[in-house]
C-alpha cells in the first residue's frame, strides 16, 4: 500500500473517530490479512515522520494533518508569485500541542474587530498562562464573560476592547481571568 493512501485512510478514520485505529483496525482498514502487515506499515509512517510513539508506546499523529506552506503572500501590493517550499505545518500540533488544559469560546460580537476576532470566531485559550500586559485574555468581569486586552497599571487591571466604540472596562466587584488567547479559528464558507 502506498504511504500516501494510507495516510489518507488514517486521517479518515481519525476525522471520524477521534483517535488513530488499533493495529487490528488498521488492518481492516488497509485491507491487510494479518496485524504484521499493519505494523510494517506503521513503522514505514513513523520513519516517514507521519506518527510517533508516546512514552507508553501509544501511537500518536505527528505530521498526520500537516499541510504544505507554499510561501508568502502580500496582502499589500503584489509581488512575483511565490515558489514551492519544503516545509509544511501540522494543524493538530500547531493548535493543541500546548503545555496543559486548554479550551475554546465563540465570539459573539465585535468589540475585538481590530484585533481581528469577529463574531462566530473560535478563540483558544490557555488557562494555565499568566497574562502579560497586551495579551488578549478570556475575563469574567463582574460575572459576565468577555475578551479584551488585558493591561495592568498601579495595580488595577484594565480590559480593553479593539473597537474605539467600546469603553475600557474596569471590574467594579470581580474579575477572574479565564485565560490567555492563543489562537483564533475562521472559517470562510
Amino acid at each position: 500500500m502506498k504511504l500516501d493512501d494510507a495516510i489518507k485512510k488514517l486521517r479518515r478514520f481519525y476525522r471520524f473517530e477521534k483517535r488513530l485505529p488499533t493495529y487490528e483496525e488498521m488492518s481492516e482498514l488497509f485491507g491487510f490479512s494479518s496485524k504484521n502487515a499493519s505494523f510494517k506499515l506503521i513503522a514505514k509512517l513513523i520513519e516517514a515522520g507521519i506518527l510517533e510513539k508516546g512514552d507508553k508506546g501509544k501511537l500518536l499523529p505527528k505530521n498526520l494533518f500537516a499541510i504544505p506552506h507554499l510561501g508568502t503572500i502580500k496582502a499589500g501590493y503584489p509581488m512575483p508569485a511565490f515558489e514551492a517550499h519544503h516545509d509544511n505545518i501540522d494543524l493538530f500540533r500547531y493548535l493543541y500541542d500546548v503545555q496543559g488544559d486548554i479550551y475554546f469560546l465563540t465570539v459573539s460580537g465585535d468589540s475585538m474587530i481590530d484585533a481581528l476576532i469577529g463574531e462566530g470566531d473560535k478563540i483558544i485559550v490557555d488557562p494555565s498562562r499568566t497574562p502579560k500586559n497586551g495579551d488578549i485574555v478570556a475575563a469574567i468581569v463582574d460575572n459576565e464573560w468577555t475578551v479584551k486586552y488585558y493591561y495592568k497599571r498601579n495595580g488595577a487591571v484594565e480590559l480593553v476592547p479593539a473597537n474605539k466604540n467600546y469603553p475600557v472596562i474596569y471590574p467594579r466587584e470581580s474579575l477572574e481571568i479565564g485565560g490567555v488567547i492563543i489562537s483564533v479559528i475562521r472559517k470562510y464558507h
